[in-house]
């Protein structure tokens, strides 16, 4: 079968499409015959070498670890999905490779009818991402949220997610992308020099929790929530630890060679699946390009200006 994967760092152009052997399902997952898969911001700056210091690798690293299809193989022990079944989930951490023809996933729920493949590909690491660390900041009804980086892949779901419990939400983003915040019900503000005072001016009674999507401007968001313990980030920002601001990757619990790692929020899947019903819940595709140009979608990925997932369709 066809997979993407890399074999060494570098450019967006050492990235390219191998024949691999099929993956099969084990106890506990399923098999997929991949009709999207999402592309992960973290792994395009793994391939770049710019985490190489943090994140080790084994080439070739094969990529892709959120996906959506049609089950057409069960493991041993599952129960409540048959073969032919349109579901949307995630890999495990150790074994990625989502961005392929088959993949083998460890966590899913059902397709919601509303979303097109494109949007249940790039659902699963959006919304688990965005679960895990909401529920981290404990955000709840009558909270104010700051959203920073806000027009990303994460930082929409998220939007969408802390709307959904209760809470108002500022979201930053470039000007040109403030109605589309907006729509996913967020007040927009731009980010940048002078953020502290523009928040305290849409938000006079404070901010309760922040969630930092883009990195870069941790001060400023501590000011914001008054505390580092109010700020998470999923940014790969090397400052974090010594501000005391908690940096979210997600691992199965009992999987210790994470070390720090939160435990994946799975259980956000299926709350995802409410709200798509309800028609509250959107996955925002910037763009989709067929599994051979990943190449293309790396590169795209790497310009930061992709409002939303971009995918990988088979």
């Amino acid at each position: 079968m066809r997979a993407v994967q890399f074999s060494e760092y570098g450019p967006a152009g050492v990235v390219h499409v191998a024949e691999v052997e099929e993956p099969h399902a084990g106890p506990g997952t399923i098999r997929i015959a991949v009709r999207a898969s999402g592309l992960s911001t973290g792994e395009v700056l793994i391939r770049s070498g710019k985490m190489r210091g943090v994140v080790p690798v084994t080439f070739p690293y094969r990529t892709g670890f959120d996906a959506a299809g049609v089950v057409d193989e069960v493991g041993d022990g599952v129960t409540g999905v048959g073969i032919g079944d349109e579901v949307f989930g995630m890999t495990a951490s150790a074994t990625r490779g989502a961005n392929a023809d088959h993949a083998v996933l460890a966590a899913w729920a059902p397709k919601p009818a509303a979303w097109s493949w494109e949007e249940a590909g790039g659902a699963a690491g959006s919304v688990e991402t965005a679960t895990r660390v909401l529920d981290r900041l404990a955000v709840g009804a009558g909270h104010t949220v700051l959203v920073q980086g806000a027009a990303g892949g994460v930082g929409t779901v998220a939007v969408q997610l802390a709307a959904a419990r209760g809470a108002a939400v500022i979201g930053t983003a470039g000007e040109h992308n403030h109605d589309f915040l907006r729509s996913l019900g967020a007040v927009p503000t731009t980010y940048g020099e002078g953020l502290v005072d523009r928040v305290r001016a849409l938000a006079p009674g404070g901010v309760d929790a922040v969630v930092d999507c883009a990195g870069g401007a941790l001060p400023d968001l501590i000011a914001i929530a008054g505390s580092p313990a109010r700020v998470v980030t999923i940014a790969p920002d090397l400052t974090a630890a010594a501000l005391g601001v908690h940096l979210s990757h997600g691992a199965p619990a009992d999987d210790t060679a994470v070390g720090t790692a939160d435990p994946l929020a799975v259980h956000g899947l299926r709350i995802a699946v409410e709200l798509a019903g309800q028609g509250r819940l959107r996955v925002p595709v910037a763009a989709a390009f067929p599994l051979a140009e990943a190449a293309a979608a790396h590169e795209l990925s790497e310009s930061r200006h992709a409002r939303g997932r971009i995918v990988l369709v088979n």
